[in-house]
């Protein structure tokens, strides 16, 4: 009889969870693995949507809250680095897993990879091998220093991973687990969208503004000229609140301008699948996310990506457009979305993610995979 794999996945954000979420539901159906979630991060608190009502509501068996910055603690990476570290020990000693999954590049899934590192439990690591700007790419890469199993998104990830010194038996290249959902023939409705988020507008852009860590002392400058470029423009926004980094504080400030003005839905979170379908009917993706250069062109979305947040990861062309932290550079930015037109297209997977996760799990010598590494000079 074969043993049930018991597997852990740590969840942090409301953006990794959708990014997990496939790949989440498809093991806790499976017959041969028993999943076990650690909810922790911005899902705990009110102020980033209570997102763990989220994952309740999705019906897993196994849910552990755990709140690891307390209101008014401040953000602080390295104490919300030690809090989880020390939840997630407390956590993987109950429930003795055979496999932890961790996501992207947030200090909380660098705490799980630690804990499992130093506890001699298999850590597997999706999306790894990427990079960015600001301390993320110095988490993601130092993640995957310490996990065993890498899930990367294409060549170029596993290409930098090889670089790192990684074993390429280690390394599965299986695309984004987020692009399964969203090429499912079941996201909501516009309507059922517009209904439950009251949005008043079918025209809109989507914005989407996070702070730059390491330019925290800027922040609060930045994002004026950014609401005040979104202002000027005299288009109808969906604006989603930030997520809990470093400067957060600067950009709700700014937000309050746009809290009596029409044109402006101010929403602190969105269900993933509510947020695709938003996505997709918007007509242009504004900010420093992620969701610029992974997800806008899935949907033909062109975007506009500001400042140095995402710079690395793509190449500007007329789909994806750079615009340094200037209002008039915004401006025209945003005027020029209505002249493009493009077919789809991704470089990060084709929407079969989770059967590709789930067929290497299948296999029994993925579970013979060593814990000790070496690393593996380049010629």
């Amino acid at each position: 009889m074969t043993k049930i794999k018991r597997i852990a996945v740590l969840t942090g954000t409301r953006a990794d969870y959708g990014k997990l979420k496939s790949i989440m539901q498809a093991l806790e159906t499976h017959s041969n693995f028993e999943l076990y979630i650690f909810a922790t991060g911005m899902h705990m608190h009110k102020e980033y949507g209570f997102t763990f009502m989220e994952i309740v509501k999705d019906g897993y068996k196994n849910i552990f809250s755990f709140i690891n910055q307390r209101h008014g603690m401040g953000t602080q990476m390295d104490l919300i680095l030690a809090n989880t570290i020390n939840g997630f020990s407390a956590y993987i000693c109950e429930i003795n897993p055979d496999l932890i999954i961790v996501h992207g590049d947030r200090v909380e899934a660098l705490a799980a990879t630690i804990v499992g590192a130093m506890n001699n439990i298999l850590v597997g690591h999706i999306e790894g091998g990427e990079i960015s700007g600001t301390i993320d790419e110095s988490i993601r890469h130092a993640i995957t220093k310490l996990a065993h199993i890498h899930f990367v998104a294409n060549e170029d990830s596993q290409k930098r991973i090889l670089q790192l010194g990684e074993t390429q038996t280690r390394i599965h290249i299986i695309g984004s687990p987020d692009i399964d959902v969203m090429l499912s023939p079941n996201l909501p409705t516009w309507e059922q969208v517009k209904a439950r988020y009251e949005v008043p507008f079918d025209d809109f852009g989507v914005a989407l503004f996070h702070p730059v860590t390491t330019s925290y002392a800027n922040m609060g400058k930045y994002a004026k000229i950014f609401v005040d470029a979104l202002l000027r423009s005299q288009k109808n926004y969906i604006v989603i609140h930030p997520n809990n980094d470093l400067g957060r504080e600067f950009i709700i400030e700014e937000y309050s301008r746009l809290a009596e003005n029409g044109k402006f839905r101010l929403i602190v979170s969105v269900r993933f699948e509510f947020f695709l379908t938003m996505l997709k009917c918007s007509q242009f993706v504004i900010g420093n996310s992620s969701v610029g250069i992974r997800e806008a062109p899935i949907f033909a979305k062109p975007a506009i990506d500001i400042g140095d947040r995402q710079r690395n990861r793509y190449l500007p062309d007329d789909k994806i457009v750079n615009c340094d932290y200037d209002s008039e550079q915004i401006i025209a930015a945003i005027n020029s979305t209505k002249n493009v037109n493009f077919t789809p297209y991704s470089d990060f997977g084709k929407g079969d993610s989770t059967e590709k996760f789930m067929k290497i799990l299948a296999d029994g010598n993925f579970w013979d995979t060593t814990l000790q590494k070496h690393f593996v000079d380049k010629d």
